[in-house]
């Protein structure tokens, strides 16, 4: 199926020859086409060429205006506005008809263009720690990493998923001799463990090595060599370091199910990773003076990152004693996905508390050679999740909040709302609905809100069913499906005959728009724009379903093209909702 040309597009390539037809010197000047309350679009290029051409803008808008082709095929008509903007209206027939070429897609993409060279990015999202609860900050780094997986991937973009869990470092020296010391800790009594067990089991035991750590110093003294034997690749230290990762990778998997999002084993590399390619990389940065000694540690130092004392902060890549940081670790996966992975976009998904320390890192990559031109890192940084009263979220006992009972609760409150509005849905339907509605909300309040921006976690607000929610979106999305049933056998069918009421026109618009809307929240990691896209995608059905009766339209052909507009809004719907990792149920 061949791509669709957005109407937008269709009226920009119109204006672009009106133009250098008016004016040679023009030739792929942007006309400058926006949307616009007073008619379909307007056009406000021609105040600048004016300008630069010393002519009158109106007068030179009229002339430009003298050169495009008026009717039903494209541009009802085109007149002058204000100093010289153009306002444009759109024939019904090519709304219709734009509509009509991208419902035949037969491949579901409604006639989205795919890149003309996509390339390769590597997504670093969803990053949990080995041993540890994965909390409320883990939340957006997987629901903002995986929309963007899925929105690159939309636009033909060759994605590897990277999930850099911390599953190394002197923590797993305490871990571990506890673990040697009492070997039963970890033992299965079932072959099928829990997520929620696993987790309980290596929480139990993390506390207890703590506690011990902390008050036994021959305890201390062994946890610290553990370390050494860790790191020197001492195989019993080894097993039972995989032990811990094994156990931490049953609970990630079941809180990325519950979170219905996709992530496979082989996507997970986690520091360790990288611990064959340390020693190399500190080489590489030494040899090539990037890198310089400071009292015996290996640092990179930038004009313009100073201490409160105005002495440099340096990036420390190995430290006096010989260890290597998270610095080190980061360097080498830069390397693995620029060399090995042939990279040409590095995306990082981590939040905005550790720009610092990616600014430098990348600025270190840049002054090695393995980024540059051609290959680009970009931290998409996130903001904190905050309470209802403003301040970053935890509970009453100001502990931070455990992932997974947000998830259940969300969940809960999703369930009672189905309840509530459910009319002929089994017990099993409506705790399957309440679960795709909770994670549902939990990911669109996420990302409805730009990534960079803190916002507040508020379940009442997340599952109501007005306002900005995917509540409002996934209900718009059922409805259409209840009037297409109703529908019986009278199909949806497009009439490019027909003339539109203001709704319609309006509806027809919109959802022609989402090529553009994805094209752009694809380039810009915007989950957001698409986010606000949906939701005005739903209000303008909304309007339309409140002003023009579907099944009870005044004629046959009315009452055809009516539902081929409720099925066209909610097939991009389901598109733009599965773009953001959230269900779309038939029946709600």
């Amino acid at each position: 199926m061949a791509s669709v040309t957005s109407l937008s597009d269709n009226v920009q390539q119109h204006l672009a020859s009106a133009l250098s037809a008016t004016l040679p010197e023009a030739a792929g000047a942007d006309p400058l086409l926006r949307r616009s309350d007073r008619a379909d679009f307007q056009a406000n290029g021609i105040l600048a060429l004016a300008k630069k051409a010393k002519a009158n803008p109106r007068e030179l808008a009229a002339q430009v205006v003298s050169h495009v082709v008026t009717g039903d095929e494209l541009i009802k008509y085109v007149e002058v506005s204000g100093p010289g903007f153009l306002n444009i209206t759109i024939a019904d027939r090519a709304i219709t008809g734009n509509l009509a070429a991208r419902y035949a897609d037969d491949t579901g993409r409604l006639g989205v263009p795919t890149a003309a060279q996509p390339g390769t990015t590597v997504i670093d999202y969803a990053q949990p720690n080995v041993a540890k609860e994965m909390h409320v900050g883990h939340l957006r780094s997987a629901v903002i990493g995986d929309a963007a997986v899925h929105l690159l991937e939309f636009t033909g973009e060759n994605v590897i998923r990277r999930h850099h869990i911390g599953d190394w470092g002197t923590q797993f020296g305490m871990l571990i001799q506890y673990l040697d010391e009492h070997p039963h800790e970890l033992d299965h009594k079932e072959s099928q463990v829990t997520g929620e067990e696993a987790m309980s089991n290596l929480d139990r035991l993390y506390k207890a090595a703590r506690k011990k750590f902390d008050s036994d110093e021959e305890f201390k003294t062994r946890a610290r060599r553990r370390v050494v034997d860790l790191q020197a690749g001492d195989p019993r230290t080894l097993a039972m370091w995989q032990k811990f990762v094994d156990e931490s990778k049953i609970y990630f998997f079941s809180v990325f199910e519950k979170l219905d999002m996709e992530i496979r084993d082989p996507d997970i590399v986690g520091e360790s990773g990288y611990n064959d390619m340390l020693a190399e990389t500190c080489r590489l940065l030494e040899e090539s003076g990037v890198a310089v000694r400071s009292e015996g540690a290996l640092c990179v130092f930038f004009d313009d990152v100073k201490g409160p004392d105005g002495n440099p902060v340096p990036l420390i890549v190995q430290k006096s004693d010989g260890g290597y940081g998270y610095a080190a670790t980061d360097l080498s996966a830069i390397r693995d996905r620029v060399f090995n992975l042939k990279a040409n976009t590095l995306l990082y998904v981590v939040d905005a508390r550790q720009s610092l320390h990616f600014k430098m890192v990348f600025e270190t990559a840049r002054r090695a050679g393995w980024l540059n031109e051609d290959v680009t890192a970009t931290q998409l940084a996130f903001g904190t999740v905050l309470g209802k009263d403003g301040k970053p979220f935890k509970t009453r006992e100001g502990e931070t909040v455990r992932l997974v009972d947000l998830l259940d609760e969300a969940i809960d409150r999703a369930s009672a709302v189905v309840r509530e509005k459910a009319q002929d849905l089994s017990e099993e339907e409506i705790a399957e609905r309440g679960t795709q509605v909770g994670i549902g909300a939990v990911k669109y309040a996420d990302l409805s809100t730009s990534a960079s921006r803190d916002y507040k976690f508020d379940l009442d607000q997340m599952v109501s069913l007005n306002g900005d929610t995917s509540v409002y979106l996934q209900y718009a999305y059922a409805r259409i499906q209840s009037i297409l049933r109703k529908a019986g056998d009278t199909r949806p069918a497009a009439h490019p005959e027909l003339e539109l009421a203001d709704v319609e026109r309006a509806l027809g618009l919109h959802a022609d728009a989402f090529a553009a809307t994805v094209a752009e929240a694809a380039a810009e990691y915007a989950p957001h724009k698409l986010a606000a896209y949906l939701y005005q995608l739903a209000s303008l059905y909304t309007s339309f379903y409140d002003k023009c009766p579907v099944l009870k339209a005044e004629t046959p052909a009315q009452v055809e093209n009516r539902l081929f507009l409720c099925d066209v809004t909610a097939r991009t719907l389901h598109k733009g909702m599965a773009l953001l990792g959230i269900r779309t149920p038939e029946k709600l």
